[in-house]
């Protein structure tokens, strides 16, 4: 089985922003950084999320803490939108 990963030190170049702000979301729990042999690499499933935290900061220069809320407020908003969706199933069932 093989996994993609994108190495961190390419993905901070190619959209010029430091590797520290990687290294700072992974220390959070935010991201999912790996390591093999000296490099940091990222899952290619979690490029969205990496993608989410790169727009937040540098596009609308929130800070990592303020990352972490917006990302947790958000996750909580698609549970509530499955939980309203699995009681609309249900009561379907009952009309």
């Amino acid at each position: 089985m093989r996994t993609n990963k994108i190495a961190i030190s390419q993905y901070c170049k190619h959209y010029q922003i430091e590797t520290n702000f990687v290294t700072v979301l992974d220390e959070m729990g935010i991201l999912d950084i790996s390591q093999i042999e000296n490099e940091s690499y990222v899952e290619a499933s979690n490029l969205r999320n990496l993608e989410r935290c790169r727009q937040l900061h540098y596009e609308l220069n929130i800070n990592p803490e303020g990352i972490d809320v917006i990302l947790n407020l958000l996750n909580k908003q698609n549970q509530l939108q499955e939980e309203i969706q699995e009681l609309k199933n249900r009561l379907k069932l009952h009309e």
